[in-house]
C-alpha cells in the first residue's frame, strides 16, 4: 500500500466529464490498496475569466479581494469531483485550503506556503477517505484573509500536501503523458523520458518546458518528494508498467539523482522564444556598477535571465549585455536610462532588440563529461546558425540564437546528442 496525491490540471477537470475520467484515475488507485489525496485547479479558462471580471469591476482593486474571486474557481472543482467519488463509493469530501488549513505569507496574488497541519488530512486518509483539496490557495493566519499563490500554484499545492501528509509520491495529471526530451510540436521523434532528476526538471522548467512549474519543482526537490507526470486522457483501465515500475499508466518519474542508474550526457532540448538582448556600451568599469545597473532592474521586478560582462582591453569600460523577456524590453530601458540619471552610471550608449531565442542542452550528465558546450556550438555551427550569447551551469548549456533558427537548432541539436526515437 503506498500513500499519493494525485493533482489534476485545468484541462483535466475541464468538463464534468472529464472530473469523471480523472476520478476513475482516483479509484484504480484507491482499489489498489492506496491512501489518496487529490488536490485539483479550477476548469480550463475559469482562473482567466475570473480575473477578468476583477479587472473589468476595477482596473486598481484590491489584492485581497483579487484572491477571494479568483480563489472560488478551485473551489466549484474540489466539490463537483467530491461529489462524483462519492458516487463512485468513495468516501470523500471536498476541502477549501484554509480548511485544511494551508497557511501562506500575506503576499496577495503570489503567496508562499509558510506550513500545512495535514492532521485532519492524515487522518482521513488513514480511514480511507479521499480528501479533495483546491490547489493554489491558502490562509494567511493573522488576518484570515485567502491568498492564492500565482501561477503554477495547484502544483505547488499538490507538492506541499504531500510532502506534509508523507506521502511515496506526487502524481500530476495533465494533458500530456510525461516530460519530452523536447517539444514534440518541434521535434516528431522527441519520445517520452521515463526518469528524470530533480536538477534537470528544474533547468528544463526555468529554460522553456512548461510540462511542470518551477516553483513546484523546488519544493520536490528540497522535500524529496517523487513526482509522476501523467496524462488524465489515458485509459485508467489500461494498466501498464509505470515509471517507477509499478502497475500503472505510463509517464515519467521525476525523482532524485541517486535513482537513476544510467544518466545520459544530454537528456533534453529546450526552446525559449521572446527574448529580448540589451547592452549597455563603455560602462564605466568600477565597483557597485553592477549591483546599481540590475537592483535598478529589480526594484521594477525585471527578471534578468542571461548576462555577459566584456571588458575592455585597458580595462577602463565594460560592454554588459543580458536578455529579459520580450514583454519587459521596454521597461527595462526605461528604467536603465532613469537610474543612469538618478545614479550618475556613466555609459555610451544602450542597445538591444526583441525577438531573440533561447535553446538550452540539459543533463545531470554534462558534470562528467567535458566538451559538451564545444560539441553544441559545432553542431550549431554546422547548420549555420550563428551564436548571440552562452551561459553555462554544470549540467546545461544555454544559447542565444535569432528566433528564425530556434526550430532549426533544437532539431539539430535533439539529433546529435541521439535522443530521435530510433536512436535511442
Amino acid at each position: 500500500m503506498a500513500r499519493i496525491v494525485v493533482k489534476f490540471g485545468g484541462t483535466s477537470v475541464a468538463s464534468v466529464e472529464r472530473i469523471r475520467q480523472a476520478a476513475r484515475h482516483v479509484k484504480r488507485e484507491v482499489d489498489a490498496g492506496n491512501e489518496v489525496a487529490v488536490v485539483v485547479s479550477a476548469m480550463s479558462g475559469k482562473t482567466n475569466e475570473l480575473v477578468g471580471w476583477v479587472n473589468e469591476s476595477s482596473a486598481l482593486h484590491d489584492a485581497r479581494e483579487y484572491d477571494a474571486v479568483v480563489a472560488s474557481g478551485e473551489q466549484v472543482t474540489a466539490g463537483l469531483m467530491a461529489i462524483v467519488l462519492q458516487d463512485m463509493g468513495i468516501q470523500s469530501r471536498s476541502y477549501s485550503g484554509w480548511q485544511v488549513p494551508i497557511l501562506t505569507d500575506d503576499a496577495h496574488g503570489s503567496a508562499r506556503i509558510v506550513e500545512i497541519d495535514a492532521t485532519d488530512l492524515d487522518s482521513r486518509m488513514s480511514n480511507g477517505w479521499v480528501p479533495v483539496i483546491t490547489g493554489f490557495q491558502g490562509i494567511h493566519r493573522p488576518t484570515q484573509r485567502v491568498t492564492t499563490l500565482g501561477r503554477g500554484g495547484s502544483d505547488t499545492s499538490a507538492v506541499a500536501v504531500a510532502a506534509a501528509v508523507k506521502a511515496d509520491r506526487c502524481d500530476i495529471y495533465t494533458d500530456v503523458d510525461g516530460v519530452y526530451t523536447t517539444d514534440p510540436r518541434i521535434v516528431p521523434k522527441a519520445r517520452r523520458m521515463n526518469r528524470v532528476a530533480f536538477e534537470e526538471m528544474l533547468e528544463m522548467a526555468s529554460l522553456g518546458a512548461k510540462v511542470l512549474m518551477i516553483r513546484s519543482v523546488e519544493m520536490a526537490m528540497a522535500h524529496k518528494v517523487r513526482l509522476v507526470v501523467r496524462s488524465s486522457f489515458d485509459d485508467p483501465e489500461a494498466v501498464q508498467l509505470a515509471p517507477d515500475g509499478t502497475p500503472g499508466i505510463p509517464g515519467t518519474l521525476v525523482c532524485d539523482e541517486d535513482e537513476i542508474m544510467e544518466k545520459q550526457i544530454v537528456s533534453g532540448v529546450t526552446l525559449a522564444k521572446a527574448e529580448a538582448k540589451i547592452t549597455l556600451r563603455e560602462v564605466k568599469d568600477k565597483p557597485g556598477v553592477a549591483a546599481a545597473i540590475f537592483g535598478a532592474l529589480a526594484d521594477e521586478s525585471i527578471v534578468v535571465d542571461m548576462i555577459v560582462q566584456n571588458v575592455s582591453e585597458d580595462g577602463s569600460t565594460t560592454d554588459i549585455t543580458f536578455t529579459v523577456p520580450d514583454g519587459e524590453y521596454d521597461k527595462a530601458r526605461k528604467a536603465l536610462v532613469a537610474a543612469g540619471d538618478a545614479l550618475k552610471i556613466d555609459y555610451a550608449k544602450i542597445e538591444g532588440a526583441k525577438g531573440g531565442a533561447k535553446v538550452s542542452v540539459v543533463g545531470v550528465g554534462m558534470r562528467n563529461h567535458a566538451g559538451v558546450a564545444a560539441s553544441m556550438f559545432r553542431a550549431l555551427a554546422d547548420k549555420g546558425i550563428n551564436i548571440q550569447l552562452i551561459t553555462t551551469s554544470e549540467i546545461k548549456t544555454s544559447v542565444l540564437i535569432d528566433d528564425e533558427y530556434a526550430e532549426l537548432a533544437v532539431r539539430a541539436l535533439h539529433t546529435y546528442y541521439g535522443l530521435d526515437k530510433e536512436d535511442a
